[in-house]
């Protein structure tokens, strides 16, 4: 017998309301029963940092929590990082401009846990943002042009305030 529990979160800036297993991750979760696939899944062990979102506007690994530990939160994953279908955060745009994507696994938890590094620390140097993502592993980009992303989007944003 399965025990599921019913959990009732905002993913988005959506409210969503569904059953769980009590034993199914938040990273199945937000992939598989809402169908937001931009959440990676990569080591399973909070290791690789694929799989970060934001909850309450904090970096969290999403295959380390069960979706019930979520009931009640607020949660932005990597497509609620654009203000717009049609438009890109000015992080976003700085890793297209910067090359700061290959494979492009990697990046919806680099995305995500730059946009609350670069919130709280709007002008941070080159170790920085290196200490910032040391959490999270990129297996092809060598992380330079992730670095000169992240510093070039604290540019925009200053620029834009």
């Amino acid at each position: 017998m399965t025990d599921k529990r019913k959990v009732a979160l905002t993913v988005n800036g959506k409210r969503y309301e569904a059953e769980a297993e009590v034993r199914l991750t938040l990273a199945d979760f937000i992939r598989h029963t809402l169908g937001l696939t931009g959440t990676h899944l990569g080591c399973e062990h909070g290791v690789c940092g694929a799989c970060t979102i934001l909850l309450d506007g904090m970096t969290a690994r999403s295959c380390l929590m069960l979706a019930v530990q979520a009931d009640g939160h607020d949660i932005v994953t990597v497509e609620g990082l654009a203000p717009s279908d049609k438009e890109l955060s000015p992080l976003q745009e700085a890793f297209r401009d910067n090359h700061g994507l290959q494979c492009g696994f990697c990046t919806p938890g680099m995305l995500t846990t730059l946009t609350e590094f670069l919130r709280d620390n709007p002008d941070p140097t080159e170790q920085d943002v290196r200490i910032a993502i040391s959490g999270n592993l990129c297996r092809c980009t060598g992380y330079q042009n992730i670095v000169a992303a992240a510093l070039d989007a604290a540019k925009r944003l200053q620029a834009a305030r």
